[in-house]
Parts: structure tokens; sequence; C-alpha cells
């Protein structure tokens, strides 16, 4: 008899392989570090490259790679259709330690609170959470409150494993021709920087890299990183008087400065953008502002960076002796401009997501993803749900069975993509049956 939570009898087939997998990534240490300048940004993210190379060599996929970049990328030829890619991030942020993590299985969660025992201070409140509480007779991952979970996004590099390995076993099913690939460093905004979308072969792709169950993203935040650069001048302070130009004060002021009741991820939420400061670090003689700049429209993205840029020229001009200089990057655009170019590549997910018994909807992202930076680059990516919570969080959790159903909604994607009605629909122009390089 089926089991009642899950979505599809495909699902929880699944389930076991996807936790067994989930688990035992969550405990390889990958995340990712801003500051560093190297590419990825820490080298314990190809411990799991090679973790997951090896095991899809064993699941007899083809074209395994790791490459120097430490991205993994692999191949399963198809029956026909379009070859279809499917990406996940394997590194993780460093808002919380990702170190050591032990994750733990709340069996048939009973719907109530759930106290984290490594920090029995943290605690999973169901009133605070409608997602988990909605989740009753479920099975709850959660770590033990010291650190991440690791579920973003190694519940989807979970489900894209536990998809590609069963359709392995599975020949006889027909599905599209498959490029998967793993990526790094996308916490710190490079995930892509080295990717060859040519190389790559798919003619689009689907991140693995949302939340709730049942939401395809195809819209995210445009984004920037603004940082303001302050030179002072450093005296000892006995005998610093009409001398001293202090930096962390200049630095200050700026900060203070700030739209106090809007244009903040505090003060925001839906479709308004926000000016954000993510770091000030110097000393007396020079210091450093960053901000992360975010909206979904290109204009007032463009406001919120000429916001910094005054409150930048007015500290100049209070301090004379100062030099403040600002620079801009682009991070990511608003994919949704990319992918309203063939629409059936978002409608496809929405057709997998029904096929597993689920009723998809859309949100705009108040974040980014690889397939936002991929997209703009004409490898059209809308994300996919994975059925994880709270990321960057040590409350951080997840369903498996949600994830359970992200993975039988991968295979009914790919499947769906071999059919001859849904292959006419996209402006791909196809590759052959046995590969898609």
């Amino acid at each position: 008899m089926a089991d009642p939570r899950y979505a599809t009898p495909l699902a929880e087939e699944l389930a076991g392989d996807v936790l067994e997998r989930f688990l035992r990534y969550v405990q390889v240490d990958t995340q990712s570090d801003d500051d560093s300048d190297t590419y990825p940004s820490t080298m314990k993210q190809r411990d799991l490259g090679e973790m997951l190379a090896k095991e899809l060599r064993e699941a007899g996929l083809e074209d395994v790679e790791l490459t120097e970049h430490s991205y993994v990328f692999a191949t399963l030829p198809g029956s026909a259709g379009p070859a279809v890619g499917l990406i996940a991030h394997m590194d993780t942020s460093s808002d919380e330690s990702g170190t050591n993590v032990k994750p733990q299985v709340v069996r048939n969660y009973d719907g109530g609170d759930i106290v984290l025992p490594g920090d029995t201070r943290k605690v999973l409140r169901a009133d605070e959470n409608p997602h988990l509480a909605e989740r009753a007779g479920h099975d709850i991952v959660t770590t033990d409150g010291t650190t991440l979970l690791g579920a973003d996004d190694k519940a989807g590099v979970a489900e894209i494993m536990g998809a590609v390995t069963y359709l392995a076993a599975h020949p006889e099913i027909e599905h599209a021709p498959i490029r998967v690939a793993f990526t790094v460093d996308e916490e710190v905004g490079r995930g892509v920087d080295h990717f060859d979308i040519d190389e790559f072969g798919a003619d689009f792709a689907y991140t693995l890299d949302g939340s709730e169950l049942g939401r395809i993203d195809d819209e995210t935040f445009s984004a920037s990183e603004v940082r303001i650069r302050i030179e002072g001048h450093s005296v000892h302070p006995g005998t610093s008087k009409g001398k001293m130009v202090n930096a962390i004060k200049l630095a200050a002021r700026i900060v203070e400065r700030l739209p106090a009741d809007s244009r903040s991820p505090e003060t925001t939420e839906g479709r308004e953008g926000f000016v954000h400061p993510t770091r000030i670090a110097g000393t007396t003689a020079e210091a450093e502002l960053r901000f992360l700049a975010r909206d979904f429209d290109a204009q007032k993205l463009e406001e919120h960076e000429q916001l910094l840029r005054r409150l930048a020229d007015d500290v100049a001009a209070e301090e004379p002796r100062a030099t403040v200089t600002v620079t801009r990057e682009d991070s990511y655009r608003n994919m949704k401009e990319f992918l309203d170019q063939d629409p059936a590549v978002t409608e496809a997910a929405d057709e997998a997501a029904r096929r597993v018994g689920l009723e998809p909807w859309r949100e705009p992202i108040r974040g980014g993803t690889d397939g936002a930076m991929l997209s703009a680059r004409g490898l059209l990516t809308p994300n996919i749900y994975t059925g994880a919570h709270q990321f960057h969080s040590v409350l951080e959790w997840a369903s498996v069975q949600d994830m359970a159903a992200s993975a039988a909604t991968i295979v009914e994607l790919v499947k769906l993509w071999a059919e001859p009605e849904w292959a006419s629909r996209s402006g791909a122009r196809g590759r052959t049956a046995a590969s898609p390089r």
C-alpha cells in the first residue's frame, strides 16, 4: 500500500536513496570564502566534487569530469529530445559554521517544536514556521543546532544524484539526454565564473536550488556589489589634534545615513529592493564598506547605487582631506527577461510538478541563483524547489518527503522532454539522442 506522505509511488521509491545521499553530503565541509582570491575559494569544496564524480561513474554515467575549477560534469544519454541540464551547487554559506555537521532525522514529526540537541536554546518553533507545521507526519532533517545543515544546496545535489542514478538503473525509461553539473562558489557570487556553456552542451537547464514544494522560480533580483573605500590619515592619538582623519568614523557616517525605514532587507518584502551593508573593515588610516544592491527593476537598482554614491560624496565634501572612492560590480540580472524568450522551458517544469501531483506556483526570488547568470549568458535556467527551508541558518531544515518529490519531479521533467509534443515546443536546437555533447 502506498504511503500517503509521498507525492507519488516514484517519490516513495526515491526517498531512501535521496536521504542517504543527503546525510552523507552535508557532512562534507564545503563552505566558500568571499575573501579568497583562489578558485574555488576553498579547496575543500573539491572533496565533495571527488565524491560525486566517483558516484556518477559507479552509476554508469558517461563523460564524468572533475574540472580544474572543481566543477563536476557528467552525461546520461537519452532516447530523444533536447539536451537538458541539471545543476546544483556544492558550496555552503559562510553565515554559520559548516564544519562537523551532525544531521538528525526526526521521524514521523508530530507537528510541534523541535529542540536541536547540540544547543537546546535553538528551537524550530512550529508557530514561527508554518511550512514545518504543515508537515506533521513527515520525516524532518535538521542539524544539532551548532552548524548549518547545508541543504542549500546539498538537497539539490542529492536530488539530482538520486534522479540520474535511478534513470541509469532503468534504461527502459525514455528520457531526454541529460547533462549534470555541480558548481562551486555560488554562495559568494562566483559559481559560474568558469562555466563553459558550449562545453556543457545542454540546450537549456534547471537549477535545483529552490525551497517550497511546487515553487518554480523564473524571476530573480538584479544585483550588484558596491564598495566604498575611505583613505584617512593616521597620527598618534596623543598628538593628533587637527591632524587625524579617522576613516572608521567616516565609514560610520555613511552607514548611519542609510534610510532607517526603507531600502533594507529588514524593512522590505515582495518586489521591494534594498541596499544592504554586509561588511565594514579597516583602521584609522583606511576603511572599506561593502554593500549589496538588489532590485527587480534595473532602473531602481541604479537608484540604489546612486544613493550610495551620494552618501559617499557627502562625506568626502565634509572631510576634503579624506579620499573616498566608489566601485561597483554586477553580480547577476533578473533572469525573467531571458526566460521569457522561450516560455516552454519554465512551463515544462510546471508540467513536471503536476505529474507528481503538485500545483506549481511562481514567486520572484529575493536573491539569485547560478541560473540567473547562465540565463543572461544564453543558457536558459529556471529554478526548481528542493523541499528545504531557512537557508543560511542553524535552524535550516528539510522534509524527506518533499526532497523525494523534488527528485521525482526531475525524473518526470526529463521524461517529458523526450515526448515529441514537448520537444517541438522549445526553441532548443536539439542534439543527438546518444549524447548531448
